[in-house]
This record gives C-alpha cells, structure tokens and sequence, in this order.
C-alpha cells in the first residue's frame, strides 16, 4: 500500500478541493450566463410570430409542415447549428382552403364551422341542403329504415350537448342542485346517444361511411372542448363528401331547428385540394460534441400539429424552447463535451411515427443516448419530472437539477424512479428502446380543454415568462448532462402490480411507426 506523508496528503486534498472549487464555479458561472441571455436576448416571440402566425399550423402532410421544416433548417443555418431534414415517411398530402358555412333559412347568419382536416372539398358551387338530425335507434333495422331519407340532406351526427357553459362556469353561478341536476341529465343524454350509436352497427368513427354510402350531401359534427369558444378540430372520415365540424353554439341552435321541425338550410362552401401522397420528415440539427461525440444529449420536441389553430401550445411552445436552447448553447457552449442533437419530430398527433422511426433507423444513437428532454404539453412552466421508471434517475437528474436556478427549481415536482410512459409523447419512443428519456410536465393554463387540438390553440395563448423558465431549465439540463463525466444509467425499476389487471407492469415495447398514412 502507498504511504503519503501528511504535507503530499494535503496538497493533493487541496488540489482536488480547487478543481472542484473551479467545476463548481464553471457550472455556476455558465447557469448565470444561460438565465442572462434567455432574460435579455430572447428570440421567442419573433420565432413564435415567424411559426405560428406566417405559416400557421403543421399538419402531417400538408406544405406548411414542409414549409416550417425548411423554415428551421434555415433558422438554425442562421445561427451556426447544422441540421437537416431526414425523411421518415409519406403521408396523404392535403391543403387546407376556405370554409364558410352559412345558415339560409329559415334566417341568415354565418356560422361559425370549419371543416375537418383531409375532407373532401365541397363542389366548387357549395353545398346547399337541409339539416336533419339522427334521432335515437333502437336496432340496425330501425337505422336501415331511417338511412334513405338523408339522401341529399346534410347530417347533423354529433349530440345536442345540453350547455355551453364550462363546469367551472357552473360551479361558480350555479345553485348546486341545477349543477347536479344538469350534470345528471347530461350523463343520461350521453348513454342514450352511445347506445343509440351502438344499435346502428357502427361506431363513433365508422358511422360516417354508412351516412356517405346512404347518400348524404355532407356531414355536420360538433366536438365541443368544454370551454367557451373552443372545438376539437381533428380528421374527417368521408372519401367523397365533406365533413365540418361546427360550434356548440351553431351546432345547438341548427340541431333545435331541426328538432322542432323548422327544416334549417345551410350552404357549405368547403375548399381543399388532394396532393397524393407526399415525403415528410424530422428536422434534426446537432451541434458536434468534442471529447464524446459518440454519446448524445438529446432535445426533442414534436413539430407537427392538428390545424383549428395554428398549433401554439401543442407543440409550438415545446418547438420554441428547443429552438431557443440550441440557440443559446451554440453561442455559449459551442464545444459541448457531447454531441447535442434536437429532434423536431413529424406526425405525432398519429402515434409518434417521426419519433419512432428515429429511434428504429438510428440504433447507434438511441444505443448511447445520454439523455432525452422532451416537452410538449403547453405553454406553462414546467412543474413535473417523472423518472421515468430508470432506477438510478434520481442520481443524475438530481445533480443536474441543483444548477437551475431555485426560482425555478424549486417549483418542479420529482417522482423518483417513476413509472415508464407507453405513449402520450415522444419521449415514450426511446424509453421504449430503453433509452433514459424524460417529459418536462408544464402546469396546465387550461391546456386540457381551452388549447390542445383545439381551434384557440394560438399565438395570443403563449405565456412567455413561462416559456423562457423552460428554456432556462432546458438550456441548464443539457449543459449539465453534456459535462457530466458518468454516462448515464439504464438500469429499470420493478414495475409494480396492476390494479387494473392484478399483474405486474411490464416495460413498453419498441414499435414501428407507420410509415404510410392518411391512406386505405
């Protein structure tokens, strides 16, 4: 064994103590210049006003998604950063137009409608037809019966929803028995509307091609969020006739008309274009690592969107902090120990296809990623990290965390190990390829039922205070994941028992995407 006498001993105590001293100010040093150029430089609103109000929302298959693909390439050639579009697939290509509905009889008023992404366009003329509601069935025969008389009329498919008025609406003003009672006869509306569906033959999602076969001139939906103003906009399933979804409110009065005998008119006019089948890809940029450039920090945030609004929280707001940290690490850590890369991930709004074709074409990344931040879940700031169901997480994560600043720290809630997502994001692809990937969970703003995939999903939606702690915490994380001289650990958590099933969980598997939609 090796003697040292206690003059050696201390100088190399001392010598240890000073560089960890110096790592220690480095760090700090380098979280203060990261908070000073996301607080005073920030280039948030003019990247948001560039994506979101220029060229709008980025559904698969469509040229704004192509167009806000090269938009990011170029930003990032802009600032340094190289990056890329790596195709992962083709999709049914499709252009949104004008739609505008109006009501003709038995009054006039423009509604307020849109129709459903990858409908049929509307003759060039529009559509102008009655409005005629699906009343309860009580078998297929009593369906079958009633199918011949849309011919040439427009279907109202959706349920009458009994208010328009949000729950929390309710519970502020209301009396509370007229809150249950509403709440009541509201579930009791909805039974009978899933029973009645049920008794047709068909589902919520397939009833819409027996209504085109028998000849309906379009459909007419509403899919209400539960807030004031807002619809879910999503996909239409007509091959020839044009789906619109149309507000609560105008839905509601249309339906009561109908109802009541009054025969509503309404014209239709729905403009898009079919463009076959087209390339889409992930925008990957990378800035090169310099003694590790073989193991990978990881930003990852989905590009894609549904297009009732522009796509600003779901997943603007996750595109914008990605966007912003590769820009402040480039101009202030530009020789990242490892390579940095930032995925901008297509169509996963239809089940993660960009990011998991990422992860299925690149195994030698996904084999020594180092970590994978990703953010999707709206503007605010973040507020959760979950572990993930990686055993060790809680080492890493919460050495890295102790750089972020405490204003911002100290407001994130840590579940360690936590539990593996099968889904829900992109960072659910690579856990499944066991790679450490972790969800920075922002606080709601409403998020569930006012922004995500809805038609108020916009600009004027964006929190910018919270977006810039994002950034901060981003920027802050990957730095401290580049230096950290341990590679991470992959080791799992057991997984406990199902309450559902009463059997123990299981780690998610890897899947392939599709790499072919919007297509039969």
């Amino acid at each position: 064994m090796l003697k040292l006498n206690s003059t050696v001993f201390l100088s190399i105590l001392f010598s240890v103590l000073a560089l960890n001293f110096t790592f220690s100010q480095s760090t700090e040093e380098m979280a203060e210049k990261i908070v000073e150029e996301a607080t005073n430089n920030s280039q948030l609103e003019i990247l948001a006003h560039e994506l979101l109000d220029d060229i709008g929302p980025r559904l698969v298959g469509t040229p704004q998604m192509k167009q806000a693909n090269d938009w990011a390439v170029a930003k990032y050639a802009s600032w340094g950063i190289q990056a890329e579009n790596q195709k992962w697939g083709e999709w049914r290509g499709w252009e949104r137009g004008i739609t505008h509905v109006d009501l003709l009889e038995p009054r006039i008023q423009s509604l307020n409608a849109t129709q459903l992404a990858w409908s049929p366009a509307a003759p060039k003329k529009g559509i102008t037809a009655e409005c005629v509601i699906m009343p309860i069935f009580k078998n297929s025969s009593d369906f079958n019966s009633w199918l011949p008389s849309i011919k040439g009329k427009i279907v109202l498919a959706s349920m009458e929803e009994p208010t328009g008025r949000p729950d929390e609406n309710w519970e502020e003003y209301a009396v509370e028995k007229d809150f249950e009672k509403m709440k009541t006869e509201r579930d009791s509306l909805r039974r009978v509307w899933r029973q009645s569906l049920n008794n047709t033959g068909y589902n919520f999602r397939t009833i819409y091609e027996g209504l085109e076969k028998a000849g309906a001139a379009a459909i007419a939906t509403s899919y209400w969020s539960n807030a004031f103003g807002a619809s879910k906009i999503f996909s239409a399933r007509t091959k020839e006739i044009p789906t619109i979804n149309i507000a609560v409110e105008d839905y509601g009065m249309l339906y009561r008309m109908a109802e009541h005998g009054d025969k509503p008119v309404i014209k239709i006019i729905a403009e898009s274009k079919d463009l076959g089948i087209v390339p889409n890809f992930n925008t990957i940029g990378k800035i090169e690592g310099t003694e590790k450039p073989n193991e990978f920090v990881i930003l990852s945030a989905h590009f894609d969107s549904w297009d009732g609004g522009t796509g600003a929280t779901d997943n603007g707001t996750g595109t914008l902090v990605m966007m912003e940290t590769m820009r402040i690490l480039k101009k202030l850590y530009p020789n990242p120990k490892r390579t940095i890369l930032v995925g901008h991930w297509g169509s996963e709004e239809q089940g993660l296809n960009g990011s998991r074709a990422f992860v299925e074409d690149h195994p030698e990344i996904v084999a020594n990623v180092q970590v994978v931040l990703n953010q999707d879940n709206g503007t605010g700031r973040v507020e959760k990290i979950n572990g993930s169901g990686f055993l060790n997480s809680y080492a890493y994560l919460g050495k890295w965390l102790n750089a972020v600043p405490d204003e911002i720290k100290n407001n994130i809630e840590t579940e360690f190990p936590g539990s593996p997502s099968g889904g829900g994001s992109d960072h659910s692809s690579f856990i499944a390829a066991n790679a450490p990937a972790f969800f920075l969970s922002s606080l709601s703003w409403s998020y569930g039922n006012y922004t995500w995939h809805t038609n108020l999903d916009t600009y004027d939606k964006i929190v910018f205070e919270d977006v810039k702690r994002n950034v901060i915490l981003t920027a802050i994380l990957a730095y401290m994941a580049s230096e950290d001289p341990e590679k991470t650990s992959r080791e799992r958590s057991v997984l406990p028992i199902s309450r559902r099933t009463g059997e123990q969980m299981k780690w998610p598997e890897q899947r392939s995407p599709q790499r072919k939609g919007g297509v039969d």
